[in-house]
């Protein structure tokens, strides 16, 4: 399987346990690793057959920037979800970092691991 990524992509968002938190926008930074098959898009040069990176960095962007959560593990689990809606992405890996949130650390966060869940089979 290839592998398609998002390197260091920003969004200011609210996000946070504390009170202070919750009347602020903060940076989080995402990085993703996609399982996909980019051989139909190679072959072909045709981005309707790729992993259109750039109209799914906007919509994490958009869904980051537009949600209020209080932990790094549910908006990363969101964006999970996100990514996997595009049924050809057959594994995504999320890193994301809260940067500053912890004095001494240059940014703390979480990183998971999501395959795509084979349909239920007829019992």
């Amino acid at each position: 399987m290839d592998k398609v990524f998002i390197r260091g992509l920003e969004v200011l968002t609210t996000i946070g346990v504390y009170e202070w938190e919750k009347g602020i926008r903060q940076k989080l930074c995402f990085d993703l690793e996609m399982g996909f098959d980019n051989r139909p898009a190679a072959a072909t040069d045709d981005i309707k057959l790729a992993l259109d990176y750039a109209t799914l960095s906007r919509k994490i962007c958009d869904h980051a920037s537009s949600k209020v959560v209080e932990l790094v593990e549910t908006m990363a689990e969101q964006v999970a979800m996100l990514v996997l809606a595009d049924e050809r992405v057959q594994w995504v890996k999320v890193t994301l970092t809260k940067p500053g949130a912890v004095p001494n650390a240059a940014g703390v966060g979480v990183e998971i691991l999501r395959h795509r869940t084979p349909a239920a089979s007829a019992n």
